[in-house]
């Protein structure tokens, strides 16, 4: 594809796919995925699209053949068959200490375990930021593949989780940290 073509490397490439927890918005460049957004109905992708397009100075184009293998390896993990993403990440959406605590998040804890919020900021050399990991973790624009649904609080409490609580845990147990919910 040429630079003139408009759905090219210059593009901002999405699709919505369906999970188990919901519509999931993908997004990504030439360098990869830039994008997971959760809860990905309407308004919500026109709206994330939009912030993304400007800040990465891309124009978001309808292609779900760029993101098929990004589907693919999230329909493996939903069906437990896959613990470890292997794709590559465009993290131009990501700046200063979030992108260190997140690279840290996803290249450190692995499928089904947990670490805690100063955990996090102990091992960036942050020793007290862990609030600020917490704000790493909100600002996360790659959930589930950056997986901040695996940061706890210190006490063992589940914390937050921007997709909401119910998906948090429902992550959680997908990977045989928390029991699966009874209904």
């Amino acid at each position: 594809m040429g630079a003139a073509d408009p759905v090219g490397p210059a593009s901002l490439a999405w699709t919505v796919v369906d999970a188990p927890i919901g519509p999931l918005l993908l997004a990504g460049t030439e360098l990869g995925l830039a994008l997971v957004g959760l809860r990905a109905d309407e308004a919500t992708v026109e709206r994330t699209l939009e912030a993304a397009g400007r800040r990465l100075g891309r124009g978001p184009v309808a292609d779900a053949r760029r993101l098929a293998p990004v589907a693919e390896q999230l329909a493996a993990y939903f069906a437990g068959t896959l613990r470890d993403f292997s794709l590559p990440l465009d993290w131009s959406l990501i700046t200063g200490f979030n992108r260190r605590v997140l690279r840290e998040l996803a290249t450190g804890v692995p499928y089904g375990s947990v670490v805690a919020y100063q955990d996090l900021a102990d091992r960036v050399g942050e020793p007290h930021a862990a609030r600020a990991v917490g704000v790493a973790m909100g600002s996360n624009p790659l959930p589930l593949v950056v997986p901040c649904h695996r940061v706890i609080e210190s006490g063992g409490g589940i914390g937050g989780f921007g997709g909401g609580l119910e998906i948090k845990r429902s992550l959680l147990a997908l990977e045989g940290v928390l029991p699966a919910p009874l209904f």
